[in-house]
């Protein structure tokens, strides 16, 4: 909570007003997440779940990369749908694994920890609650064996390009020359397709960012009124920019615990990025920041990319 108010209270005193996208994620955000990722303009999802029905025995062979015994690590594991895929086919295998998701959402680590062993005999599973360093550092401190980390999703393209840099070239410092990393990549297409996906027609990814501003009224003692505010998405084709904000609808006054915040007509709170990227930035990203690009898995239209970076042996 602390946090939370902290971050909330910073970002909309910054100019331009921003939220961070991290705080969508509560149990209503998390079912409206859901549905998004189910809706019919929403391509990222099918397109990843293609690569991971298809290609399931490659992805399993290639992650284990001879180890005997290793933990697979996703970090932002959400309800595990494309991995549960891989995770059945490398218990078939009869990889010797832990699978370790983090999530920032409590209920969600606790279904995984429920309910895929359920599904998925023989599969051991062991959840980390809270941010992606902290709980990759506690997953360090539990096991020395090797990793391989799942960034999957498309969520390297929550960071604007800098911060996705920034983001890589950390998780590299955590690993050991050797350990492998699967990262999903929404590849640059169309730009109808990749706007139509962030505004669709039955108004859940609306309703999403809206949740935001409904969690600060509950948890943070706000007093937004979300009808005052509209939800507006961007895509820029050249530089592959994805953006959503809220655009304040009139002059308004908000306050939260008791702070107050000054809104004028048309002034916007950003409050998410999806960046998309062609292949060979994706390799360029990879070689910059210590890893080597291993092999690419695409489904087939070649909108989606999940690709497998292998730890190189440089010193960052």
């Amino acid at each position: 909570m602390g946090q939370f108010l902290q971050d909330v209270l910073k970002d909309l005193g910054s100019v331009p007003k921003r939220l961070s996208s991290k705080y969508f994620y509560d149990e209503y955000g998390d079912k409206l997440f859901q549905q998004i990722m189910n809706c019919e303009e929403y391509y990222p999802t099918d397109c990843e779940l293609e690569i991971f029905k298809g290609h399931a025995p490659e992805l399993a062979a290639v992650l284990r990369n001879g180890l005997d015994d290793f933990d697979l690590i996703e970090m932002g594991a959400g309800d595990a749908t494309k991995s549960s895929y891989l995770l059945q086919e490398l218990v078939q295998q009869k990889a010797t694994f832990t699978y370790m998701p983090i999530d920032i959402s409590s209920g969600m680590i606790r279904h995984l920890e429920k309910v895929l062993p359920e599904r998925i005999s023989g599969l051991k599973v062991l959840g980390l609650n809270g941010e992606y360093f902290d709980m990759l550092a506690h997953a360090y401190r539990l096991s020395s064996k090797r990793k391989v980390i799942m960034f999957l999703g498309g969520n390297i393209g929550n960071f604007e390009k800098a911060d996705a840099y920034d983001f890589c070239r950390k998780l590299r410092s955590y690993l050991q020359p050797g350990d492998l990393v699967l990262a999903g990549f929404d590849l640059k297409k169309h730009p109808a397709v990749i706007r139509a996906a962030y505004n669709d027609q039955q108004g859940l990814t609306r309703a999403f960012n809206l949740n935001l501003l409904n969690r600060i009224n509950r948890e943070l003692d706000g007093n937004f009124i979300p009808g005052q505010f509209d939800h507006y998405p961007s895509y820029d084709p050249d530089s592959g920019s994805c953006k959503s904000y809220l655009i304040s609808l009139k002059d308004q006054e908000v306050h939260v615990s008791g702070k107050k915040i000054l809104f004028k007509e048309n002034e916007y709170i950003y409050m998410e990025i999806s960046q998309k990227y062609s292949l060979e930035e994706t390799e360029k990203m990879a070689s910059a920041v210590g890893f080597k690009p291993f092999m690419h898995f695409q489904d087939r239209r070649k909108w989606f990319l999940d690709t497998i970076w292998l730890a190189s042996d440089a010193h960052l």
